[in-house]
């Protein structure tokens, strides 16, 4: 049985109104994340994925499925190569898990990642390799 001083407590906790979190601010702060990683980049230019080149300064493609308090993320990165992947990837998922709950208090239960493109280290550098 409450007591009218905690019956009043709650009604304030009820007209307060509640927080409803849209799950492109989740995919926002995932793809930002992913992104702040040195070996990881996205792809940018192109009209309906036509056209579109690797970019280490692009943010990684990031979608969420979200159900209440609990996502899905799927990624879509490209990688600095040559990196051991499986340790990269798991890397990632960590750090975004980490990151998303931490900033949203959304639990992070499954991150797919989908390494879409390999970038030798030579492109980057401008450095040719000699055979």
């Amino acid at each position: 049985m409450k007591t009218p001083a905690a019956h009043a407590g709650s009604r304030d906790l009820d007209s307060r109104g509640r927080t409803v979190l849209d799950r492109k601010v989740v995919e926002k702060i995932a793809g930002q994340v992913a992104s702040e990683e040195s070996f990881a980049g996205g792809s940018s230019g192109g009209f309906l994925g036509i056209g579109a080149h690797s970019d280490f300064s692009a943010r990684p493609k990031v979608t969420v499925e979200l159900a209440g308090n609990i996502a899905a993320l799927s990624v879509e990165i490209g990688l600095l190569y040559p990196v051991p992947l499986r340790q990269v990837t798991e890397r990632l998922r960590r750090r975004i898990s980490e990151r998303v709950t931490a900033l949203t208090g959304v639990e992070v239960r499954q991150i797919d990642i989908t390494v879409s493109w390999l970038k030798p280290a030579d492109e980057t550098t401008g450095r040719r390799r000699l055979l």
